[in-house]
């Protein structure tokens, strides 16, 4: 298990190695908060050693998105009298439609990691217990964490959580470093925008922490955000020209497994 590292004051960040994801934990004065749960209920608990070795305080939680790797740790990781913090198109998500969910997940699972796909089918769901709707400033410990939702991009509902005092975002899947930007369930159309509005909070030396990877800076988001921007523009033109989408994605600035699945996400979305 790897450990928490301080990228920023009171804000540390664990990169665990099983599928390249991050969790944040943010201090403050006797509570704390942590930002996304992992996998499973055995990576939650290794998750908790490490925290523990951080801050002997209770902590509440954020969901970034409703995607297992952030969220099926909660069960493991909830303390009753703290709040389980998410956007409310992911609460109703992972309240109304587990079971699909479970599948799509375990599908998913068995195609980036096989042997994890297993638990990941037998661990119990925890929706959150508190929403967001478009900004929630919470108190951790009497410092203020903000919570963003500036549109749908990765997901229908994309957390940004901002810590003004420590110059810091955890984006979630909106950024990532170790790999392309993931558009099973996304929205290519309107990521754009969505990014758009998370690089208007950061400053050139704001710490951005990823979904999956190492924490950025504002230039790293910026030049996802210009090819998202051109991925954009090429699917409107596609449509607008009867192209297939696989001569569309041929174009794009990415790899073209990624580009194809963002080419019929967006034609979706247009049509």
């Amino acid at each position: 298990m790897t450990a928490f590292v301080e990228v920023a004051r009171g804000v540390h960040v664990l990169r665990y190695p099983r599928l390249d994801v991050n969790v944040t934990l943010i201090l403050g004065d006797g509570e704390a908060l942590l930002v996304d749960t992992l996998s499973t209920p055995a990576q939650a608990a290794e998750l908790a050693a490490a925290a523990r070795r951080v801050t002997p305080h209770p902590w509440a939680i954020v969901n970034t998105h409703h995607h297992f790797d952030h969220c099926l740790g909660n069960a493991a990781l909830a303390d009753p009298d703290r709040p389980i913090w998410a956007h409310e198109e992911t609460a109703v998500l992972m309240r109304e439609q587990a079971d699909r969910l479970r599948r799509s997940w375990y599908d998913e699972c068995r195609a980036l990691d096989p042997a994890l796909a297993p638990e990941v089918a037998d661990a119990p769901i925890l929706p959150p217990t508190r929403t967001v709707q478009l900004r929630t400033e919470l108190q951790v410990g009497g410092r203020p964490v903000i919570l963003h939702h500036f549109g749908r991009g990765h997901t229908a509902g994309d957390l940004v959580v901002q810590v003004p005092d420590a110059d810091l975002l955890v984006a979630g899947d909106l950024v990532e470093e170790s790999g392309p930007p993931a558009f099973g369930d996304a929205y290519p159309l309107e990521w754009p925008g969505t990014l758009a509005a998370l690089l208007r909070l950061a400053a050139p030396q704001t710490v951005v922490v990823p979904g999956h990877g190492t924490p950025v800076g504002r230039d790293f988001v910026a030049r996802q955000h210009a090819d998202l921007v051109r991925l954009e523009w090429l699917i409107r033109e596609g449509d607008a020209n009867g192209s297939p989408a696989e001569a569309v994605a041929a174009r794009a600035p990415f790899d073209r497994d990624t580009a194809l699945t963002a080419v019929h996400r967006g034609y979706q979305q247009i049509r």
